[in-house]
C-alpha cells in the first residue's frame, strides 16, 4: 500500500470518520446475533493476511474510522466482523470459509475485500468474483481505501437495519398471529362498509371464518337473534371514529352462536385522519351464562325460599295456639309439602351447578336416549314414552349437560300431565350436518307463557319461571351455542333442542 500517494488522506480520515451514532448491530452468524446492537457503536474490519508491512499500512489508514482485528488463519471468520480484507494468500487458503461465512450470514449483507497486487487482478477468474464484493489494486491511496470500504460497510449497516425491522414487523406479526384473542383489521371507508384486511388465528378459531371473508364487513357474524340496538351502537362509533366496547351476539360459520366481547378502536396515520379499525374478539358466552344463573339463583333465594319460609313459619304458628284437629293436620300437611318443596328447590340447584359444570364428553345419544326411556317406564308405569331416531347410529353428541336436559324436559311432560296415560313423544333429526334436533312432544296442558317469556327479557319479582328445570335446558342450549324452543297449543307442548354434535 503507497501510503504516501494521497497527502490529503489524513483530513478526510479526521472529517469523515465520525459515525451517525446509531448502533450497528454486531455478528451476522446463524444464532441471529445480528440483531444485536454494539456497545460502542464501531463497525469491525478484519484484516486477514499474513503480518508485514501492508498490513501494517491497512490497519493504520482503516483504523482511524474503525476497530481494526488482525489474522492469518482461515479461522479467523468464524469472529464477528463487518468487512473483510484478505490478500491472494488468505483468499487461496480461506477457500469455501468464505463462501460458508457468507451463507451464515445471509440475508444480511456481509462484504469480502480482495487485496490484489500489481496485475493480478486480470488473472481472477469468475470464482473469485463471486466470493468477494470488491477487489482493491496494491498500492492504493487512503482516501479511496476508506471510500471503498466505508461504502461496503453502509451497505451493510443498512442491510442489518432493514433485517431489525423485518424481525421487528414478523414479531409483532407473530404476537398478533398467535394471541388468545381474536384480531381483525378493517380498513376505514366513510361508508357503511369497513372490509378487513387482516384477521389473525385466533379469530379463525373463533369464529370458523377464515382468508375468504377478507374484503367483507365484520357483520357477516350477525344473525337472525342479533339484538339490533348493539350492531346500531358499533355503527355510531365507527362514523364518530372513537372506541367502542360491546357484548354482541354472533354467529360461527357453523351457525352456532355465542356471546362476543368486541371491542374496536380507530387507527389514526400522522396527519391524524383514521385510516383502520382495529377490532378485538372474546368469546364470553360462559361468562353470560354465570350472569345469569347468578340473576335466577338470587330470585330464587329472594323470592321462593322467603315465601315458603313465611309459609312455614305461619303455620308453625299456628300448631302453637292449639288449633282444632283439622287444622292441624292441614297446618303439618302444608308444612310437610312446603318443606319438600324446599328440598327440591335445593337440589334443582345443584342439578344445574353440577350439569354446567361438567367436562366435555362424547357419547352415544341413542343409547342414552334408550337408558332414559327405561328409567322413565319405571318411574312412570302410567306414562307413554316412544322414542324416533334416526336410522345411522351411533349419534355421537359432545354437548355438555344434554342428556341431562332431556331428561329434565321428559320428566316435567310426564309429572305435570293431568292425562290417565300421559303422552311423550321424543324425536332425534340430523338437520343440518354437523347439528341435532331434539324434539320432546307432549299431550299435557303445557307451559305458562311467563315461563317462557323470562328466557330472554329476564327474571323479575313479579315475572319469573317457576322451575329451574326451563333454565337448565336453555342455559346448556346456549351454552353449546345452538336454539332453544317452546311451543305450545291445545294439543300439548313440544321443546325443541338444536344444537352442534361437537361443540
Amino acid at each position: 500500500m503507497d501510503s504516501e500517494s494521497d497527502p490529503e488522506a489524513g483530513a478526510d480520515g479526521d472529517e469523515s470518520a465520525e459515525r451517525d451514532g446509531d448502533d450497528v448491530p454486531a455478528g451476522d452468524d446463524a444464532r441471529g446475533d445480528d440483531l444485536a446492537p454494539r456497545p460502542d457503536g464501531d463497525a469491525t474490519v478484519l484484516l486477514l493476511m499474513d503480518g508485514d508491512r501492508d498490513r501494517e499500512l491497512l490497519a493504520e489508514a482503516l483504523g482511524e474510522r474503525y476497530e481494526i482485528r488482525t489474522a492469518a488463519a482461515p479461522s479467523a471468520l468464524d469472529g464477528e466482523f463487518d468487512c473483510c480484507l484478505l490478500d491472494a494468500d488468505a483468499f487461496d487458503a480461506a477457500g469455501e470459509a468464505v463462501d460458508s461465512r457468507r451463507e451464515r450470514a445471509d440475508p444480511v449483507f456481509l462484504p469480502f475485500v480482495l487485496l490484489a497486487s500489481d496485475g493480478s487482478r486480470s488473472g481472477l477468474d469468475d470464482r473469485a468474483w463471486q466470493r468477494v464484493d470488491d477487489v482493491v489494486e496494491l498500492p492504493v491511496g487512503r482516501r479511496a481505501l476508506l471510500t471503498r470500504v466505508s461504502n461496503l460497510i453502509e451497505r451493510r449497516t443498512t442491510s442489518l437495519r432493514l433485517r431489525r425491522t423485518v424481525a421487528d414487523l414478523r414479531l409483532k406479526e407473530q404476537a398478533m398471529d398467535e394471541a388468545p384473542v381474536g384480531i381483525t383489521l378493517a380498513r376505514a371507508t366513510g361508508g357503511d362498509d369497513n372490509p378487513l384486511v387482516y384477521h389473525n388465528q385466533g379469530f379463525e378459531e373463533l369464529t370458523g371464518y377464515g382468508e375468504e371473508m377478507l374484503g367483507e364487513d365484520c357483520r357477516f357474524l350477525q344473525g337472525p337473534d342479533t339484538a339490533d340496538e348493539t350492531p346500531e351502537e358499533i355503527r355510531a362509533a365507527l362514523d364518530e371514529e372513537r372506541p367502542v366496547s360491546v357484548d354482541i351476539l354472533n354467529y360461527r360459520a357453523n351457525d352456532q352462536k355465542f356471546w362476543n366481547r368486541v371491542t374496536i378502536a380507530p387507527l389514526r396515520d400522522e396527519e391524524g385522519s383514521t385510516t383502520h379499525f382495529v377490532g378485538f374478539q372474546t368469546d364470553i358466552t360462559e361468562r353470560k351464562i354465570r350472569e345469569r344463573r347468578l340473576e335466577v339463583m338470587t330470585r330464587v333465594l329472594n323470592h321462593n325460599l322467603r315465601n315458603k319460609m313465611n309459609l312455614i313459619s305461619g303455620y308453625a304458628d299456628l300448631l302453637r295456639g292449639d288449633p282444632g284437629e283439622e287444622m292441624r293436620r292441614r297446618s303439618l300437611d302444608v308444612i310437610g309439602e312446603t318443606a319438600d318443596d324446599l328440598t327440591g328447590i335445593a337440589e334443582a340447584v345443584r342439578t344445574v351447578d353440577e350439569t354446567l359444570s361438567a367436562s366435555e364428553a362424547a357419547v352415544d345419544l341413542q343409547v342414552e336416549l334408550i337408558e332414559l326411556r327405561n328409567r322413565i317406564r319405571s318411574r312412570y308405569p302410567h306414562a307413554d314414552l316412544t322414542l324416533s331416531l334416526p336410522d345411522d347410529d351411533p349419534i355421537e353428541v359432545a354437548v355438555v349437560g344434554l342428556t341431562v336436559a332431556i331428561e329434565e324436559a321428559v320428566e316435567n311432560a310426564v309429572k305435570h300431565n293431568d292425562a290417565a296415560t300421559p303422552s311423550v313423544e321424543v324425536r332425534v333429526e340430523r338437520d343440518p350436518p354437523g347439528w341435532i334436533a331434539i324434539a320432546i312432544e307432549d299431550n299435557g296442558p303445557g307451559i305458562p307463557d311467563h315461563e317462557t317469556q323470562v328466557l330472554e327479557s329476564g327474571e323479575t319479582s313479579l315475572t319469573h319461571a317457576d322451575r329451574l328445570g326451563i333454565w337448565l335446558m336453555y342455559w346448556v342450549v346456549g351454552k353449546a351455542g345452538g336454539d332453544f324452543t317452546v311451543d305450545t297449543g291445545e294439543d300439548g307442548t313440544t321443546i325443541r333442542l338444536e344444537v352442534p354434535t361437537h361443540p
